[in-house]
């Protein structure tokens, strides 16, 4: 059967430099592949070829066997990695460009995705998120109902609920016989939507097949050390030092650690005045620990745990001022990066950790 998309020995070159080397691949119909690799692996530059966006050095692409032409944009979406909306164009505006450029345009999909992503039909571009533009070129590209969705980083600057989101409409528009490629540098977003994977790296292809024949190939290898292996090469590299030391100078708020700083609202989407983040402390436990600072580690770790509830949750904020736990609660983020914290920093405990809670009466009130 013929593939819906084929990649044949694709070469791309920007002078001396090669973005995709001699890459082949196929997606059959109905599938969906995600292309993972790491940033400049050469993702986008395959994407650009594919649509002649760019125009390929060697190699060839085709859609059902023929080459690109106009007549296939009718029915295939693309979702770019940067936005390329309007930004004095409202959402409205958008939907109404594409309403009068595809047939296939469906206006009550469109209404429904709009309205799933909790996006303003009348607001100007220039005042969405991220995000909230990555959502809308996602609802431009669905309402058409494609029969090929070529999706470039879909789920980037979208919060964990939104990701979520776009990968079972991925997960459905080919279980209604579309053709998806997508790519990430997550691959927990490739083992949830996708049934076929392709790795590139630099360029090349190094991985490429069914998902479920590559996990059922994969082998557990196990390393015996007479000594843990050594983290001082880390703990001594400059940039994880200044990292540290940027956070601790620009991003402390009594000691803990803002997500960002702004004192102006609306700046890239992001509120003014949020409170300290949780996760993002805990992280700086994990960093002091690998720097050897196990007495400021150990301090901060136990202020953390100080600030759980009654029945030791965490949520995702922290308010230093009125002294009180802010946003999403219980968070799993928060206490994925408790435990994490929990075992950087137990083999340098006075003690061990289960004494400290082991009366919960003893603990203050809040």
């Amino acid at each position: 059967m013929t593939p819906t998309i084929e990649i044949d020995h694709l070469t791309k070159r920007y002078g001396s430099t090669t973005a995709v080397d001699n890459l082949s691949l196929q997606v059959p119909k109905g599938s969906v592949c995600g292309l993972l690799g790491p940033n400049g692996s050469g993702k986008t530059t395959t994407f650009k070829c594919m649509l002649g966006l760019a125009q390929a050095t060697l190699g060839a692409v085709r859609f059902d066997g023929a080459p690109l032409a106009p007549q296939v944009f009718e029915r295939l979406a693309y979702v770019p990695e940067k936005s390329m909306l309007y930004e004095w164009m409202t959402g409205a505006e958008h939907l109404e460009v594409v309403r009068r450029s595809y047939a296939r345009y469906d206006s009550a999909r469109a209404a429904e995705l709009m309205a799933s992503f909790g996006l303003d039909p009348n607001k100007k571009i220039r005042a969405f998120s991220r995000g909230q533009r990555t959502a809308l070129m996602l609802v431009l590209a669905f309402s058409t109902r494609p029969d090929i969705l070529v999706l470039d980083e879909p789920a980037s600057g979208l919060d964990p609920l939104h990701q979520r989101s776009v990968l079972d409409l991925v997960i459905d528009a080919a279980a209604g016989g579309a053709t998806v490629i997508f790519s990430s540098h997550q691959i927990t977003q490739v083992e949830r939507a996708a049934d076929r994977l392709a790795i590139i790296k630099n360029g090349r292809l190094i991985l490429e097949g069914d998902l479920d024949s590559l996990k059922s190939s994969e082998q557990i290898v196990e390393a015996i050390f007479e000594q843990p292996p050594s983290l001082n090469g880390i703990a001594s590299d400059p940039r994880v030092r200044g990292t540290v030391e940027a956070v601790e100078r620009e991003l402390l708020v009594d000691g803990f650690v803002l997500r960002y700083r702004t004192r102006e609202s609306g700046v890239d989407g992001l509120p003014a005045g949020e409170g300290v983040f949780l996760p993002c402390s805990f992280w700086l436990v994990d960093c002091l620990e690998l720097l050897g600072r196990h007495d400021d580690a150990h301090a901060l770790f136990e202020r953390l745990l100080d600030l759980a509830n009654d029945v030791g949750l965490l949520s995702e904020e922290y308010d230093p001022k009125a002294k009180r736990l802010l946003g999403n609660f219980p968070q799993a983020f928060t206490h994925l990066a408790l435990v994490n914290s929990a075992f950087n920093v137990a083999p340098h405990l006075p003690s061990p950790m289960h004494r400290r809670h082991a009366h919960p009466e003893s603990r203050r009130p809040r």
